[in-house]
């Protein structure tokens, strides 16, 4: 009896689980290349990059449910504001966008000496699709190299620049 209630119970989770999976992207992390700057140890550079790659869920709830509040969660400075721009300029149109994405290439390349900020470079792969209710108007897969700036809040690291960068 037992077995058939584990056997039905993986059944009926296991596409689920799967399917979480499925959506979390690939995350590659290089080594610190830092120029100038004190050394990253290992519990910042883990705490960043969680909190930076949790950034990246809290953009696309806020884009695409078009809510600027949801960006205080992982963003602050200019980043939050040309963020909270965007939200309110596709709202205007009537429009959300989906940011789906699917890899990242990270790499921190400064720490400043009294800890206020950790730079990174992140190359990332992603979909973008915007919205009109729910009818797609684009779809487009994206390869995008990103210039991070992160300061640490009271219990996480906050984007406070998130500007795209040529290649």
């Amino acid at each position: 009896m037992m077995n058939r209630l584990f056997a039905a119970s993986f059944a009926l989770t296991a596409p689920f689980t799967l399917l979480a999976a499925a959506q979390q992207p690939s995350v590659r992390v290089e080594p610190p290349q830092l120029q100038g700057s004190r050394p990253v140890e290992k519990q910042t550079e883990v705490s960043v990059i969680r909190d930076y790659l949790q950034s990246w869920k809290t953009l696309d709830t806020a884009l695409n449910q078009n809510d600027a509040s949801a960006l205080d969660a992982s963003f602050v400075g200019t980043a939050r504001d040309k963020l909270a721009s965007t939200i309110e300029e596709q709202t205007a149109l009537g429009l959300h966008t989906r940011y789906t994405a699917e890899s990242h290439d990270l790499q921190i390349v400064f720490y400043s000496p009294e800890g206020s900020s950790i730079e990174l470079i992140d190359t990332v792969e992603y979909h973008e699709q915007v919205m009109d209710h729910d009818k797609v108007l684009a779809d487009k897969p994206m390869h995008q190299r990103f210039v991070v700036v992160l300061t640490p809040s009271q219990v996480s690291w906050r984007v406070r620049i998130f500007q795209a960068s040529s290649q």
